[in-house]
């Protein structure tokens, strides 16, 4: 008999407060709840987080597409944290809690008496996923900071365009954010497991340009032991040739990459040149690099006469890595896109249907799952997490509103 996918998710019984705005910690949080956990989303009264405003709206006068799809599974509750009786509140929800993330500046929740230590003495097992823009310590870390100054800082954008142009962006600002989160829902778990263990909670704590500064290959050991900085070269890469963008008759652009002799050897014979294996500029991962140039026109010429799906079939038949550069359109036409459910769709209130990436990883027996998009409304759960699992009654519901608190 085969094992049973459970339906409830890894991460059932786990509660996430989510106290954090825009995109890093809130992804964190997010990642938490595909996989089961229960995320409170910890909005300001009224304006509702940040998120809802960035981006295109759904709809005239209703939230941004992206925080319909990134605050999905979540329930909104609104909270005004720099109010003594919305601080009250919030250690209320932290007792019950397993993971509190948030991304302010260092030391505002202390000064709100939200601090580690203050949410420690409600729940000593409870976890802090901290992200700011710097980390907690250091001589930096009062600054702030967005994605596309962590991807400047941490050393990635020096690397992103062409020698004889400025720095590009790497893929979008937010791609830091979003790196931030992966690794800030892998600290979060680890120190879960620590805490299953032990009964003690503690903070993970990240900066969001060192997810960043974590993914740039041997840039660093190589600066260290050689003195030598890693330059600007366009889309190629340092360490293998043919590893480039090559744009086809029909006008796509198409990836090849071959990282070893023998992928390059499977390369010749889809272009047809098998007269070139004895070349000795070609011969070898090192003589490839020296005559980067040479390779790359020889590719870039083949590509050129080809339109992208008959080059392409050439390449798949000779099984080198390669790929369209796929645009947002081409993503929804692709059939591994489909097969692998990576885009889905939900039925959404008031736009009837919202398409958003799917749930990644894939687990074969406590899949992700994504039950709702964001929530429209700021606060739509107030009574439910209050009301029901505090205790409060609607009076005093209507007066913390009627305040501002909630």
């Amino acid at each position: 008999m085969g094992a049973v996918t459970d339906p409830r998710g890894a991460l059932a019984g786990v509660t996430v407060l989510d106290l954090a705005t825009f995109l890093a910690a809130p992804f964190c949080a997010t990642l938490l709840g595909e996989f089961g956990a229960e995320v409170v989303k910890v909005e300001q009264p009224r304006v509702g987080d940040d998120l809802r405003r960035l981006g295109a709206p759904a709809r005239e006068g209703g939230s941004s597409w992206w925080w319909l799809v990134e605050a999905r599974n979540k329930k909104s509750v609104t909270c005004n944290l720099r109010d003594p009786e919305g601080q009250a509140l919030i250690k209320r929800l932290v007792a019950g809690a397993h993971v509190v993330t948030e991304n302010f500046r260092p030391g505002t929740l202390e000064r709100w008496g939200l601090g580690p230590a203050d949410l420690a003495a409600v729940r000593p097992s409870v976890v802090m996923v901290r992200i700011s823009a710097f980390g907690q310590t250091g001589p930096l870390h009062e600054r702030p900071g967005f994605g596309r100054i962590a991807a400047a800082f941490g050393g990635l954008a020096y690397l992103s365009g062409y020698p004889d142009r400025p720095p590009v962006t790497p893929g979008t600002p937010t791609v830091p954010d979003y790196l931030a989160g992966v690794f800030g829902a892998v600290g979060a778990l680890v120190a879960l497991r620590h805490a299953e263990r032990t009964g003690a909670g503690q903070v993970v704590d990240l900066g969001l340009y060192e997810p960043v500064l974590r993914v740039l290959d041997d840039a660093i050991a190589v600066y260290a032991g050689t003195g030598r900085v890693r330059e600007r070269i366009g889309s190629g890469t340092e360490s293998a040739a043919p590893h480039d963008h090559y744009r086809s008759r029909d006008g796509r652009f198409l990836a090849i990459a071959c990282t070893n002799d023998r992928m390059f050897e499977r390369l010749l014979a889809a272009l047809g040149r098998d007269d070139l294996r004895g070349d000795p500029r070609l011969a070898t991962t090192a003589a490839r690099l020296a005559h980067r140039g040479r390779v790359d026109d020889l590719v870039a010429g083949w590509v050129g006469r080809h339109d992208a799906a008959d080059a392409l079939a050439a390449l798949e038949r000779a099984e080198v890595p390669c790929s369209l550069v796929a645009s947002v359109r081409d993503l929804f036409e692709d059939p591994q896109i489909r097969a692998r459910e990576n885009i889905l769709t939900l039925a959404a209130p008031l736009l009837g249907a919202l398409a958003m990436p799917g749930v990644v990883p894939r687990l074969t027996l406590t899949p992700g799952r994504v039950d709702h998009a964001g929530p429209e409304r700021p606060g739509e759960h107030n009574e439910e997490i209050y009301g029901e699992r505090l205790g409060i009654g609607r009076a005093e519901l209507a007066r913390l509103a009627a305040r501002g608190v909630i």
